[in-house]
């Protein structure tokens, strides 16, 4: 039995993503769901949100599979990927950390793209679902409930193999032009990368290595998205609300056209979109708090300096990462 891989995506950085997914993850453990924390981008950021740079410098040194890029440098080597040591950083909360090394992984993924539709297609599979197969394996070694993964914003050979491993898609998104271009560039690639691995899969289905590794498992590539997530504007003198609403409006239309191929709804709006999972707030100066002392928002008590309005605001952020949280769940399949 496989573990569900919920993927956070958007071709355009800056829209919050990794510190969402850290939030979440830390949500989804104290609701008693064991989750593994894969950190699939090159920058590493997830991984610095967990651990300091002392231990991440250790980690990085090792050999044994304590990255994604120890996991998969071997196969690159005509070996095969390694099975992964995962970071305990919190009760029911295990990370695969990331590494800067993984973008040399690009090359090779990209090459062995087009190899995987010719004759001899285990090692190319292999290395195309490696992402899959390690954290599935990470997943089996703690029995977690879901897999959250972290990957950087474009659209290269290493995003697109990440992807093929994802069963779920979350969109985190900015109120403005660039995350509204970044949705409409993320669609056709979900549906181009959805449409090319399915061929792949059946293919591989068809050919005589498959009788030869029985027990090799590929993912589905499913890919489903399950809708968006917009960060809440902070008012500025320079930059009126209108600004922000402009593109607030046109995120609700964008979003079933571009990624579900769907009609846009006349007069739908985003506080009304089934699609919009939530609006994250900013939470102002929680964030450096929280950062300081390397715990969520919501964890943050009166020794951390959370006292007066900022207690209210940490209450108000476990209420709607807690919403959120139930309402993945929901769209995922997952019991809470």
């Amino acid at each position: 039995m496989t573990s569900p891989v919920l993927t956070f995506f958007n071709n355009k950085g800056g829209v919050g993503k990794t510190s969402l997914i850290y939030h979440l993850a830390w949500m989804f453990a104290s609701l008693h769901k064991r989750v593994v924390i894969a950190d699939l981008d090159p920058q590493a950021n997830l991984t610095a949100f967990f651990l300091d740079e002392e231990r991440i410098e250790e980690v990085w040194e090792k050999t044994d599979g304590s990255t994604i890029y120890q996991c998969v440098q071997p196969i690159t080597d005509m070996g095969d990927i390694k099975e992964p040591v995962l970071q305990n950083v919190g009760t029911d909360l295990y990370l695969l950390a990331g590494d800067v090394r993984l973008s040399d992984y690009e090359g090779e993924l990209a090459d062995v793209w087009p190899k995987s539709l010719d004759s001899n297609l285990y090692r190319p599979m292999r290395i195309l679902s490696s992402f899959w197969q390690i954290m599935q394996m990470a997943a089996d070694k703690v029995e977690a409930a879901i897999i959250l993964a972290d990957i950087g914003p474009n659209l290269g050979a290493i995003n697109r193999s990440a992807l093929i491993a994802a069963d779920y898609v979350a969109i985190p998104l900015g109120a403005d032009l660039f995350s509204l271009q970044g949705l409409k560039n993320l669609g056709p690639a979900l549906k181009s990368w959805r449409q090319s691995w399915k061929k792949r899969l059946d293919n591989w289905e068809s050919s005589s290595e498959k009788k030869r590794y029985p027990d090799f498992h590929l993912p589905e590539g499913k890919m489903e998205a399950i809708g968006y997530l917009c960060q809440q504007y902070m008012v500025r003198l320079d930059r009126p609300v209108k600004a922000y609403d402009k593109w607030i409006h046109r995120i609700p239309d964008v979003y079933r056209e571009a990624v579900l191929g769907q009609p846009p709804e006349a007069g739908g709006k985003q506080e009304n979109d089934p699609y919009c999972l939530a609006t994250i707030k900013h939470y102002r100066s929680l964030i450096p708090m929280a950062q300081e002392h390397r715990k969520p928002i919501f964890s943050l008590t009166s020794a951390d300096g959370a006292i007066g309005s900022h207690a209210g605001a940490v209450q108000d952020a476990r209420k709607d990462f807690n919403t959120l949280a139930i309402k993945i769940a929901g769209k995922i399949g997952m019991v809470i």
